[in-house]
């Protein structure tokens, strides 16, 4: 556990200097005066002035998160301080990119990460097509072959691997828990879903029935499918997996924001800090190889922060690029008072939804 802690705070705290440096260099770009440059939350535990005595350089307490605080965001900035200085006095378009270059970085280094672990271990397929069929398996029962590519999941459109996951992961999912409700209730009945397979030139609809939860943990898999592990190894290959993959991961989390929307994902299955901890302790564990495993775990990651920070919401920096795009819409800005405002109110529902989640991580780990 103390080295999955170790590898927890490492990649957690290598994701947030990567985006913290965003807005920190895009702000020094445009002359924007930094008061600090935080790594961690709460009572700082170290701090040191730059050379031209202007940033402070931090480490706080607590090992989650961490800011850059400017000029110009608050409503109690330094009177000394040029009004040149000042975030607001900067055009929007300025403004725009010191906001949106932390998520950028985000971005940025997990298409890194990718590219440098496909130039080492390979790029691996992410295709559709099913490789395998293990015997007796739910597959097998519902008709599934070797060399069939699975394009829809109960209505779900299908074109790679990452998205074929997703959906199995969602359906099993939605399935297990309405067995433990029915069980509850003593109902029972079928439990399936429709997927569509392409086997040839000819589109075939068939019904699977995914194992419950137990026996799926016995087996060590619930659907009984084998997918092509094949790499192809080379630079451009490795280029071309990394911005593929990407492209990829953000679309399988705007569908998971549009299933937890609709309600098909329930809220019960987000996860928080102690979520990223137990999947780094499941990873440094279980994994044949940790650190191409904790590596991936770091590009997901990355791309998760990035994206959850674009979000319009208030409190992230999606919410500051929705008020910039509202400022050029009015032509004149809102009012400090009153965005700061609305940016409070959504930084406390966002502390509420952490501490929701974290209980939730805390109830999933010990299995209460």
């Amino acid at each position: 556990m103390i080295l999955s802690i170790l590898y927890f705070l490492l990649i957690l705290g290598t994701i947030v200097l990567v985006h913290e440096f965003g807005h920190f260099f895009f702000a020094k770009l445009f002359g924007v005066y930094v008061y600090e440059f935080s790594l961690g939350m709460g009572p700082k535990l170290f701090g040191k002035k730059g050379k031209n005595g202007e940033t402070e350089y931090c480490i706080r307490a607590i090992p989650i998160g961490g800011f850059v605080q400017l000029a110009g965001e608050g409503l109690d900035d330094d009177k000394s301080i040029p009004k040149k200085r000042l975030l607001q006095s900067k055009p929007v378009w300025q403004r725009f990119l010191i906001m949106f270059f932390g998520a950028g970085n985000n971005f940025i280094l997990a298409i890194v990460t990718l590219f440098v672990l496909a130039l080492i271990v390979g790029a691996p397929s992410n295709s559709n097509m099913i490789k395998g069929v293990i015997p007796g398996s739910p597959a097998e029962v519902a008709g599934i072959n070797k060399g069939d590519y699975i394009v829809e999941v109960n209505g779900n459109s299908v074109s790679n691997l990452d998205e074929l996951q997703l959906y199995l992961t969602i359906e099993t999912m939605n399935i297990n828990e309405q067995r433990v409700k029915d069980k509850a209730e003593n109902i029972e009945k079928k439990y399936d879903f429709e997927i569509k397979v392409l086997r040839g030139k000819e589109t075939l609809s068939l019904r699977l029935e995914p194992l419950d939860e137990e026996t799926a943990k016995e087996k060590e898999y619930s659907v009984g499918i084998e997918f092509d592990n094949t790499r192809k190894h080379g630079f451009f290959a490795a280029i071309s997996y990394s911005f593929k993959k990407t492209g990829s991961l953000i679309k399988q989390m705007v569908i998971t924001i549009k299933e937890l929307i609709t309600g098909n994902v329930s809220t019960k299955n987000l996860s928080g800090p102690v979520g990223i901890l137990r999947a780094v302790d499941q990873t440094q564990k279980e994994s044949t190889s940790t650190l191409v495993d904790l590596f991936s775990l770091l590009a997901l990651l990355s791309l998760n922060v990035g994206f959850i920070n674009l979000i319009p919401f208030p409190a992230f920096d999606g919410g500051r690029i929705l008020f910039l795009f509202i400022e050029k819409i009015r032509r004149k800005p809102i009012k400090p008072e009153v965005e700061n405002m609305i940016n409070n109110i959504g930084f406390v529902l966002l502390l509420l939804l952490i501490v929701y989640v974290t209980f939730g991580d805390i109830r999933n780990w010990i299995g209460f």
